[in-house]
């Protein structure tokens, strides 16, 4: 209540009051479950929601939900984007997410990117409902490597006796330059994880990719072993740490 405050917004008790007289409802919730719990009944966004707007979700979700959703929301005549994020709590807060969607050409182009435009410093329409949880599932699949090869390189660097630092600091320039690297490099080597994009929230978003791949015939074998070792991660207590924590596994090994 005191952030709603203090940017001068009101809150709500139900999602369906939070949506009356709303062109755009953004949520972003937990999982699907979360979002029906949301969205349906008679205390649901879609309740309150008049026909003309448009529902963003911004929760990682199936994209199985998310066509279903596409479908309730045009009984409804309101619109739909499913369009998860990447950039963590800092992307959101300083508009640098990267929001990637899945929608009809008008709910995006002519509706919702104009909007996106105030809080993500990129989005795209990756095609209809469900596009946009399928790009995000790609998204977290890289994650779960480049994170694993990041925490397998750097703890490598320290067992050889190498400053890690310096490490770091000479391969950011060369082709394993990556985001992980520069953003999480020098918390990992320090056993620092108490932040960021939580293990658990990383373990729901894996699920939900496997089940995918079991779907449509993909091999995951890399982010299947991955999962599995952020489960090692959670059963030692670090279910709230940051995904980068997959180097506590081999330097505490």
């Amino acid at each position: 209540l005191a952030w709603v405050a203090l940017y001068g917004h009101r809150a709500a008790p139900t999602p369906r009051e939070a949506a009356e007289g709303a062109e755009f409802v953004l949520m972003c919730v937990g999982n699907d479950n979360d979002v029906r719990d949301v969205v349906y009944g008679p205390d649901g966004a879609l309740a309150g929601a008049e026909a003309g707007a448009v529902l963003v979700d911004h929760t990682t979700a199936s994209a199985e939900v998310a066509r279903e959703l596409a479908e309730a929301c045009a009984e409804y005549g309101v619109g739909f984007v499913d369009a998860p994020v990447s950039g963590g709590q800092a992307g959101a807060e300083n508009g640098q997410l990267t929001i990637m969607c899945g929608a009809d050409d008008e709910a995006f182009y002519r509706l919702a990117q104009p909007v996106m435009a105030a809080y993500a410093k990129a989005s795209a329409l990756m095609g209809s409902a469900g596009a946009g949880q399928l790009t995000k599932m790609v998204n977290q699949i890289l994650i779960a490597g480049i994170v694993e090869g990041l925490a397998e390189g750097l703890n490598f660097a320290v067992r050889a006796g190498l400053d890690a630092d310096q490490v770091i600091e000479v391969v950011k320039y060369g082709a394993a330059q990556s985001w992980q690297l520069e953003n999480r490099g020098r918390t990992m080597i320090r056993d620092e994880f108490d932040f960021g994009f939580a293990v658990e929230w990383m373990r729901k978003d894996l699920g939900i990719v496997l089940a995918e791949a079991k779907r449509n015939g993909s091999r995951l074998p890399v982010t299947a072993l991955v999962d599995q070792f952020y489960g090692q991660v959670a059963a030692r207590g670090g279910s709230r740490w940051d995904t980068s924590s997959l180097i506590h596994l081999l330097a505490h090994d």
